[in-house]
């Protein structure tokens, strides 16, 4: 991958969603750097941070898109991640220094038994070697200062794990988790409990919520793809909020909710955050639905909001 050239384009408005591959090597921040550069786009960000050293789905939100990123950060995740056993290391993956590494027998009967012990809910100590911060600082830099801080146990949930694939030396493990799980230290876990240590050796995000890294792209093919083209493949703002029931509104009723008010709506429909949309199929945004029909706003497009008053002047 190279960087993209330097451009004096001015930077634009644009909504919506571009399903990106991130590669090992780069940080989220510098991917959405890059993306954003290739676009020209006046504003992105992402739904969620992966380590440099992990790839794949990584969806940048350009515009009006970072209104609703919140909702998949708040989604479960997958993985499919290699596990080194009997090497541990100061970081739980292969970047860290080295502490120990001994040969490994295990059957793959045995690592089936024990990965089945890892679903459910579950704590996790937060590694040092994260972005995590403490007064103010994120914990890696005390991590690198030989500092070691206590952390607070995070509640976790493994939805789903597989075992993929099993070598001389490792593992390949499939995981379905929620927000805030650190696979590092699942693999770290993992190989406490096989009685021979791990660390991990090599991980790719292949969904976040309902979106998969079947549909992502390279910045290989953006980079090599006319501007026209890479606007085509960029994905709708509501690709966010798909997982959500949706409601569809009225013309009055969408000026009313667009206006910031709550609205009546069926009382045999859904509860909780839905998807909502104006007459014209027109996506307006996400509000809460009460049991009885009611519907508050939550977070609004404003660009759909200034449109429907056009059309309804």
């Amino acid at each position: 991958m190279t960087s993209p050239a330097p451009t004096t384009r001015p930077r634009r408005a644009l909504d919506g969603v571009l399903l990106l591959d991130k590669p090992v090597g780069i940080t989220s921040q510098t991917a959405v750097t890059l993306a954003k550069r290739l676009y020209s786009a006046a504003k992105a960000g992402h739904t969620g941070t992966l380590d440099p050293m992990a790839e794949g789905l990584l969806p940048v939100c350009f515009g009006e898109a970072a209104k609703f990123s919140h909702l998949l950060i708040e989604a479960d995740k997958e993985y499919r991640a290699g596990i080194r056993l009997g090497m541990t290391t100061t970081t739980g993956d292969m970047e860290g220094e080295i502490t120990a590494d001994v040969p490994v027998s295990i059957a793959r009967s045995a690592v089936e038994e024990t990965l089945s012990r890892f679903t459910g809910n579950m704590l996790q100590i937060p590694p040092m070697y994260s972005a995590l911060k403490r007064a103010g600082k994120p914990l890696y830099r005390y991590a690198r200062a030989g500092i070691e801080v206590e952390r607070t146990p995070r509640a976790v949930c493994i939805r789903r794990i597989a075992l993929e694939a099993c070598d001389q030396d490792g593992i390949t493990i499939s995981v379905r988790c929620s927000k805030g799980t650190y696979v590092r230290v699942l693999a770290e876990d993992i190989g406490r409990a096989l009685g021979c240590g791990a660390c991990l050796r090599s991980l790719r995000r292949t969904a976040v919520g309902n979106l998969r890294v079947e549909g992502a792209l390279t910045f290989e093919y953006l980079e090599s793809a006319p501007s026209e083209k890479r606007d085509e493949v960029l994905q709708p703002v509501d690709v966010l909020v798909a997982g959500l029931p949706r409601v569809d509104l009225s013309a009055d009723q969408a000026k009313k909710i667009m206006n910031g008010r709550a609205v009546e709506g069926t009382p045999s429909g859904p509860s909780g955050l839905v998807r909502i949309y104006g007459p014209g199929a027109d996506y307006l945004g996400v509000a809460e639905a009460e049991v009885g029909g009611r519907l508050t706003p939550r977070r609004l497009m404003a660009s759909c909001g200034a449109g429907l008053h056009s059309a309804m002047a």
